[in-house]
């Protein structure tokens, strides 16, 4: 895991894990505040972390939104309701919060009976709801719509959030370029490697 100031590039801190947690955020947040006031926080929107330090402005990264919305409906959805929430979707990077928040609004209202459609199972006579998948990705938008455009909001506007986390993004790419590289070397060795790089 690990933190980089968005306006200089630096690295702030880092944590070797398993698995990212909310815990290991935390952990992670607090051992930079001990150096560094935090300004805004970037982040790829994982489940708690966006809720995780509320005095703190908090911007969950718009194409990872549009990643998990991709998951749900596929980058070639067949219903119509899905071509149009992933259309809407698709205009993150470059509407403002406003007219995003009508335009969803627009779509629920639209398609909002086909989100309850239930399909009951012959066997079990248990149902569960037809469009899962068109429900989830619209979940999460619903969800996540606080956190999505932070860095437009007025009182915010003079910190310059990122409104994706692509700096990390970039570098995790040029930083697995660089181990591939190095295949077949021990945890230890490749620890040194990656310290190397991150601090250069």
């Amino acid at each position: 895991m690990l933190a980089k100031d968005c306006y200089t590039g630096k690295t702030l801190e880092r944590l070797y894990l398993k698995s990212e947690t909310i815990i290991s955020f935390i952990t992670l947040i607090e051992k930079i505040k001990q150096r560094y006031e935090i300004l805004a926080i970037v982040v790829d929107g994982r489940k708690g972390i966006l809720k995780a330090y509320p005095q703190i402005p908090t911007q969950m990264c718009q194409f990872h939104q549009i990643q998990i919305v991709n998951r749900y409906l596929t980058t070639k959805p067949k219903l119509d309701a899905s071509k149009e929430l992933r259309k809407i979707t698709l205009t993150l990077p470059t509407i403002k919060k406003e007219l995003f928040i009508k335009l969803l609004e627009k779509w629920y209202q639209k398609w909002k009976m086909l989100l309850k459609e239930k399909t009951v199972n012959p066997i079990t006579y248990k149902w569960f709801y037809t469009h899962k998948r068109l429900r989830s990705a619209f979940r999460s938008l619903k969800t996540n719509l606080p956190y999505l455009f932070t860095y437009q909001e007025q009182h915010h506007k003079h910190l310059n959030i990122p409104n994706t986390t692509n700096l990390l993004d970039g570098f995790f790419s040029h930083l697995k370029d660089a181990l591939r590289v190095h295949r077949g070397l021990k945890i230890k060795r490749k620890i040194k490697i990656i310290e190397a790089i991150i601090w250069k």
